[in-house]
């Protein structure tokens, strides 16, 4: 009777199918593979799967579709496993894991990069840099390249090329009936606008094409200034960028310094001329009396491994994210004082200066919901696996600050960093966009099948809607 109970699951079965159908391997609970596959790089997650499709060709991918659909199995992708809330690993669920599908191929006569959907950035940059060109990435080389690029993508070089998904040429995505399609600007050119910004909620996106850009080195470091001048200098920092160039980026933000006192730290990247860069970086210092400033040339794999020290796998981790019209007095007072308040030297507060390029691309152009000028505040808790006991303590940092912020916020948020419970944010975190989204979704996801960043809640009309996917 037990045995009859056991293959009656449906995961049981899956698995066994899988086995037959995929290249991958499969690893069910109980398997010496199965507690190593099931960690990714936000170490508070702790989802147990029910089983793990570990995809090395896009035919495994639609296997696992396929088979997830007749078991009526709940999935999730995998890419590269940095979503910090966990939406990777489908907890009792079904795991397509694309992490070993990470082959970057660049064409330098086109200035085009096809990257598998397990790419991480640093795989990106490796892959582009031998041809004098690199990509627009996020400011962490281990942050998956496909999700990063579906959901946004601020980095470095946004301000003179715009967001990663600006620069998206076309995905190749496997339906939620196992089929496979084209979108671009030609093909399924509304599937096309809505995975840009829209992420992965529309099927698997096993392979993308990006634009690349020619450039192969940076001025950029690091300027790190005494917690005693941080809302000097972030006054200072505030109005110095409210005319920066589009060559200009600069991540401001808190974190600890060698005594674990907190320090202001300005992340500085130029992408032009050196000379006139090295005035700017003069310009910088001048903000503050720097305790510390390593301003260099560089490579653009070795800028991006800038803060590695900061973003350790395994570490626990909760974010809150808001957008904010500009930096004003009260807003800085708000941040230094919860910059003071860190309830971890591991926690951080990072802001991101949208402004350049991605600003002069209409909000219509893609399903990305602002492209007004502001700033992306991340509150980063951290701590590590050890001190588990007070991460409600290390949470509520980082929703006290949101909570302050909200006043002076603009509406919605960034969605590939919003919760799955930020309701008020999330209903508004796509603008205008959000009915076009709607629609898109329901002709190619309806029973919501894919998940991968939020969405609003589908009105009542949708719901009772008749499902049909497009063909």
């Amino acid at each position: 009777m037990e045995t009859m109970r056991k293959t009656a699951r449906p995961e049981l079965a899956a698995a066994r199918e899988l086995r037959t159908a995929m290249r991958g391997k499969v690893v069910v609970p109980g398997d010496d593979a199965y507690e190593s596959a099931r960690q990714i790089w936000n170490g508070a997650v702790d989802h147990r799967p029910a089983l793990l499709a570990i995809c090395e060709t896009q035919e495994d991918v639609k296997a696992a579709v396929r088979v997830a659909q007749a078991h009526q199995l709940p999935l999730s992708v995998r890419g590269g496993g940095h979503d910090w809330a966990g939406r990777a690993l489908r907890h009792e669920g079904l795991v397509i894991d694309l992490s070993a599908m990470r082959r970057v191929t660049v064409n330098a006569t086109a200035r085009v990069a096809t990257v598998e959907v397990g790419a991480r950035a640093k795989d990106v940059v490796a892959a582009a840099a031998p041809h004098g060109l690199t990509a627009v990435t996020g400011n962490c080389g281990g942050v998956g390249m496909v999700g990063l690029t579906l959901g946004g993508g601020y980095g470095p070089l946004s301000p003179r090329f715009g967001l990663a998904l600006d620069n998206l040429l076309g995905a190749e995505i496997v339906l939620s009936d196992g089929r496979s399609i084209i979108a671009d600007a030609f093909q399924h050119p509304d599937l096309f606008w809505a995975l840009s910004g829209g992420g992965g909620n529309f099927g698997v996106v096993t392979s993308m094409r990006i634009r690349l850009h020619p450039v192969s080195e940076l001025l950029a470091g690091l300027i790190l200034f005494p917690w005693s001048e941080a809302e000097t200098v972030l006054l200072r920092y505030a109005t110095m960028v409210a005319s920066a160039p589009d060559e200009f980026a600069v991540t401001a933000g808190v974190l600890s310094g060698p005594d674990c006192v907190p320090v202001l730290f300005l992340a500085p990247t130029w992408s032009g001329d050196p000379a006139e860069g090295a005035q700017v970086m003069d310009g910088l210092k001048d903000l503050g009396t720097p305790i510390m400033t390593r301003i260099d040339v560089m490579s653009c794999l070795d800028h991006l491994a800038m803060f590695d020290a900061e973003v350790v796998n395994g570490r626990h981790y909760a974010l809150q994210t808001r957008w904010l019209a500009e930096l004003s007095s009260n807003v800085i007072v708000s941040l230094v004082a919860a910059g003071s308040k860190r309830t971890s030297r591991f926690t951080m507060i990072a802001l991101h200066h949208f402004h350049g390029a991605p600003t002069r691309i209409p909000v219509n152009a893609s399903a990305f919901g602002i492209r007004r000028e502001h700033f992306l505040v991340e509150a980063i808790a951290a701590w590590e696996p050890g001190d588990e006991q007070n991460g409600g303590v290390h949470r509520e940092w980082a929703r006290h600050l949101s909570r302050v912020l909200a006043t002076a916020a603009l509406p919605g948020g960034y969605a590939n960093l919003l919760g799955p419970d930020e309701h008020d944010q999330i209903a508004l975190a796509y603008g205008a966009n959000i009915d076009r989204l709607r629609e898109v979704k329901q002709r190619f996801d309806p029973d919501n099948v894919f998940s991968a960043i939020p969405l609003p809640a589908p009105k009542a009309s949708e719901r009772s809607a008749k499902k049909s996917i497009a063909r």
